[in-house]
């Protein structure tokens, strides 16, 4: 986000973790604002009108009132209220603030179950899924196909075999992409749960499995490195690297797998 986004994001996140610390049905603020974000999305006009920055903030406050009391509770009103009276510098700035609201509402149900870490696994997991199964990653991002069987389709895969939060996240996925790729939107999802949880998410890519206590080891070595955060290990199997480990954070890659040095030295004889 540029500019006057960036504060206004702030300002609606504070307004939301305000919400999120009442009594509040966790689950039902997410699909709330789903809802309102899926809503204005969908149609430009609107999106327009409760993003203008020409426009005062309590008359787009009061056309949300309007348009979603008494379809969505008062808790997701007050966000998308909120919301309304900043000032975006980009319409979609607004939808995506709301979007990644509603992701860290469904991250903090699942919290609030004992289930957080479950749900980053399995988001992980069926991207790389998706990921390694061609077949498969075109059905589900085929943007000609019907959205409503694709959800079918994601609620046959994971339905019984993971997290309600997780199955929900998926079908947001495949269904409203918003113009992103499937890997793009769930990779996003998993940085929202992440900052929700104010961890940081390491990919680490191995030639075998890693054991519990290799886990736990290079976590705690990653979280000493990084000023004692709290990481998040998701794991990648993949046997050409042939041996040592890949660990990605962010934009930060340590690379120490012996693919990485044979390439080179590969390099250096070639030059």
């Amino acid at each position: 986000m540029q500019g006057s986004s960036r504060s206004a994001a702030a300002a609606v996140e504070n307004t939301f973790q305000g919400v999120l610390d009442g009594e509040v049905d966790r689950a039902r603020l997410a699909e709330d604002l789903f809802g309102i974000s899926d809503a204005l999305d969908g149609t430009v006009a609107l999106r327009r009108a409760v993003a203008d920055p020409s426009r005062e903030g309590e008359p787009k406050a009061a056309l949300v009132e309007r348009l979603f009391a008494g379809k969505v509770g008062p808790e997701a009103l007050v966000v998308a209220k909120a919301a309304a009276r900043q000032r975006w510098s980009e319409e979609h700035d607004l939808t995506d603030t709301l979007e990644s609201l509603a992701v860290g509402a469904l991250v903090a149900s699942a919290e609030r179950a004992g289930r957080a870490d479950q749900v980053e696994d399995e988001l992980f997991r069926f991207e790389r899924i998706v990921a390694g199964n061609p077949q498969l990653r075109d059905t589900l991002t085929d943007r000609r196909s019907d959205p409503r069987a694709k959800e079918r389709l994601v609620s046959e895969l994971l339905d019984g075999r993971a997290s309600g939060e997780t199955v929900r996240l998926v079908r947001q996925a495949v269904r409203v992409p918003r113009g992103r790729r499937f890997d793009r939107v769930l990779g996003d999802y998993l940085a929202v749960a992440a900052r929700r949880r104010e961890q940081l998410s390491a990919t680490v890519t191995s030639a075998i499995a890693l054991d519990e206590g290799q886990r736990q080891r290079l976590a705690t070595a990653l979280s000493r490195y990084y000023g004692g955060k709290e990481v998040h290990l998701n794991t990648i199997v993949d046997p050409t690297v042939i041996g040592g480990i890949r660990v990605q954070i962010g934009d930060d890659v340590v690379d120490g797998t012996i693919l990485r040095r044979l390439d080179a030295a590969k390099r250096l004889f070639d030059a």
